[in-house]
């Protein structure tokens, strides 16, 4: 999840406006005319071109990167090829929001909670890398999330801050009465979709004002549930601010609805979504000797196998899966085993993933993850284990004030089917106290009932498609949002979302 950056659109662009037009100024950034689908790699005669300048960008060489685009660009190229090109330019300017800060900001935010740290702790952390950063073109620029994320990563700098707290972190990410009862219940009546909850959703998206000249139509697209059977169902729209509005096709796995509304001089302009609908929580009882290799069918087998750009069988990631795997033959142990191991990279804040050439072997090889990444991580392992594995992801919420953005997915274990996981909230350590090995691994077929998917795959076309490139080219929770003349990013608008309980006796 990438929840959780503070301060309003506005805000947030002006902080980042400097350092990001310097950056542009120095590398030869312009914004993209490319349409949809960027880290598409491009035709196999032109692989190479492309492939290099990713592997410049990845390697924080972004003049060369961008001399070698502006070639490019001027050369005789395909469509698809000049996309790819055009997004590699987009990527270090996102890549330049995210790591805004350079070693005097960093310090500046550090010592607020260690107000006397030295240098070479520093230096130890940044090898270790519990500080992300990155050198681009020389210069040593800091995540800006990195000081947050230090004392989650790091024991040693969780011990030195002057005001340590708790993480703060959702109610279903630690033991609670829900899972015992909806254990219980799915064991009790044989159904593994058990406690249904009827809840009302509203979701917005403001754009900061005069982000776009006045008179011009900005679209936006906001995230929307599609049915599924025994998760969730009898979805129904209430209202839409505008009242205009297209709902993508149920069969959409990126379900959103779209909007257009034209911009006012001075004026945010506003979105939003009202909708109830029925959840599930969901839970499977399984008992490991029965489990079997997954049947050879073509509906199991579009999730078997490699999937680039974020589902890779690298080198790096059979020599892990072989690690952990060993000798194991049944495939449910074999997805414990992978789940355990995936479940034990700690979380940290995470960088947009439209800025990662391949989600997966960042996951593995920096040594923390946020949701998503450790899922297709996952994902990836039990591919390549011949385990059939999908994505997940949308809202959590709480019978409070909480929500955020989540990622999980499922895998097939005949002959049980497809069952959920979800690596991030992972194992609890509470049950593995208390010797409940079942609730220990709820996570690994079962799923709460306080969650709303809005997709069932990553990286999938919107309905209707966008004309600019997306701000978010894996996941779809937050929404989309552009106009004629280019992409909205994260930086030039909100989203808001609020989930509430529907009473047994309400109409």
């Amino acid at each position: 999840m990438r929840a959780g950056s503070n301060g309003s659109a506005g805000q947030r662009r002006n902080q980042a406006l400097r350092f990001v037009t310097l950056g542009m100024l120095a590398v030869g950034l312009v914004a993209p005319v490319a349409a949809s689908n960027p880290l598409q790699r491009a035709p196999a005669d032109a692989a190479v071109t492309v492939d290099t300048v990713i592997a410049d960008v990845d390697a924080g060489r972004f003049a060369e990167a961008s001399l070698k685009i502006e070639r490019a660009l001027v050369g005789q190229i395909t469509a698809p090829e000049h996309e790819a090109l055009e997004f590699e330019r987009e990527r270090m300017r996102r890549i330049l929001l995210d790591f805004s800060h350079d070693e005097e900001e960093m310090l500046a935010r550090l010592r607020r909670y260690v107000p006397d740290v030295r240098p070479e702790e520093v230096e130890r952390w940044k090898r270790q890398g519990v500080l992300e950063h990155r050198v681009i073109d020389g210069r040593v620029l800091y995540f800006n999330r990195a000081v947050p994320n230090l004392f989650r990563l790091s024991e040693e700098a969780a011990a030195r801050r002057n005001d340590p707290k708790p993480f703060s972190q959702g109610p279903m990410e630690s033991l609670d009465p829900h899972h015992a009862a909806v254990r219980a219940a799915a064991v009790e009546s044989g159904s593994t979709s058990v406690l249904p909850r009827r809840v009302r959703v509203k979701q917005t998206i403001s754009v900061a004002a005069d982000a776009v000249p006045a008179g011009e139509p900005v679209r936006a697209w906001i995230p929307y549930p599609r049915e599924i059977e025994g998760q969730q169902e009898d979805i129904q729209l209430l209202a839409s601010e505008p009242k205009d509005i297209q709902v993508a096709d149920p069969s959409t796995m990126q379900r959103t609805v779209h909007f257009e509304k034209v911009a006012r001089a001075g004026q945010p302009v506003e979105f939003s979504v009202e909708y109830e609908l029925t959840l599930y929580a969901r839970y499977h009882d399984i008992d490991p000797n029965k489990v079997q290799p997954a049947p050879a069918t073509a509906e199991l087998a579009e999730h078997l196998g490699e999937r680039p750009p974020h589902i890779v069988f690298t080198p790096a990631i059979r020599e892990f899966s072989a690690r952990i795997v060993g000798d194991e033959k049944n495939p449910y142990r074999i997805a414990r085993k992978l789940f355990a191991a995936v479940d034990q990279i700690p979380w940290a804040g995470a960088r947009e993933y439209s800025t990662i050439s391949n989600i997966s072997e960042h996951a593995l090889q920096t040594g923390h993850a946020d949701c998503g990444q450790q899922t297709l991580l996952l994902m990836t392992l039990l591919r390549l284990n011949g385990i059939p594995a999908r994505w997940q992801s949308g809202m959590v919420y709480s019978d409070g004030d909480y929500w955020n953005l989540h990622d999980w997915g499922w895998l097939y274990l005949a002959p049980y089917g497809w069952v959920p996981m979800d690596v991030t909230t992972g194992r609890f350590a509470d049950a593995v106290d208390a010797g409940d090995e079942d609730l220990e691994w709820f996570y690994l077929g079962g799923l709460d009932a306080y969650r709303i998917a809005f997709n069932d795959d990553y990286g999938t076309p919107l309905q209707p498609s966008k004309q600019h490139f997306r701000s978010e080219t894996v996941d779809s929770q937050r929404g989309e949002v552009e106009w004629s003349g280019g992409n909205l990013y994260f930086d030039q608008w909100d989203y808001g979302f609020r989930a509430e309980l529907v009473p047994p006796d309400h109409p």
